[in-house]
């Protein structure tokens, strides 16, 4: 899972195949399958315990980087308030339309942040 800066509702992330030679959906082994759904659960149950994330929304564009990657959009219904800041899905519950927020380096360093100290207790 990779941290984006372009966050499109907070706790946005990257889920990059570790098959780099692969530019294509079909060219992930099976086992690049198998573990993909291991990556989702975590980062679903990541989401969901430090921002509340309700549902997500997978995106496999690859327009500019070739390498197999999806983009996670958690999704939100009700406002989220998160460092004293309070970040709204406008779209739900239909298709994002936006591309980012407009955030400063010191809240993108935050929400970094508390990804990064995340500890799922099953």
């Amino acid at each position: 899972m990779l941290f984006r800066d372009k966050q499109v509702t907070i706790g946005s992330v990257i889920i990059m195949s570790k098959e780099l030679d692969g530019v294509s959906l079909g060219e992930v082994s099976p086992e690049g399958w198998a573990e993909f759904g291991l990556v989702c659960r975590e980062t679903e149950a990541l989401l969901k315990d430090v921002f509340g994330a309700e549902k997500f929304n997978y995106l496999a564009l690859m327009m500019i980087d070739p390498e197999v990657h999806f983009h996670v959009i958690p999704r939100y219904s009700q406002p989220v308030v998160f460092e004293g800041q309070t970040f709204v899905d406008p779209d739900w519950p239909g298709a994002t339309k936006r591309v980012a927020m407009d955030l400063d380096a010191g809240v993108l360093d935050h929400i970094r942040q508390a990804m990064l100290s995340y500890e799922h207790n099953d």
